[in-house]
């Protein structure tokens, strides 16, 4: 089963509650951050601009800010609150690649 669509619906919802929160959008202002999602077979590239985020894409991009590397169960677990983030990146089922305010820009949308 691909991911892509979970993926897609995560980006969704991220769009319309950017839309709804004023506040939301003040703070991703100014923000542009590529992010490259490394789960083995399915690999995912997206931006984050203009505060929405954009060119969500299969494949990898060349130097962005932030790598996820993982598995697809654990994303899904992940994105389905069966998985604790901070547990998956304890037992290293999670990787980060990125400067640590870019990774915290992004954490809204999980």
């Amino acid at each position: 089963m691909s991911v892509e669509p979970m993926i897609q619906e995560l980006i969704d919802k991220f769009n319309a509650k950017v839309d709804e929160d004023a506040k939301l959008r003040e703070e991703l202002k100014g923000l542009h951050k590529t992010v490259f999602l490394d789960l083995g077979e399915e690999q995912y590239s997206l931006s984050l601009q203009d505060e929405k985020i954009q060119g969500f894409t299969a494949g990898a991009i060349d130097n962005p800010d932030v790598t996820v590397t993982s598995d697809p169960d654990t994303f899904v677990g992940i994105v389905e609150g069966k998985i604790k983030p901070m547990k998956a990146f304890a037992l290293r089922k999670v990787k980060i690649k990125g400067d640590i305010s870019d990774v915290m820009s992004l954490r809204k949308l999980f």
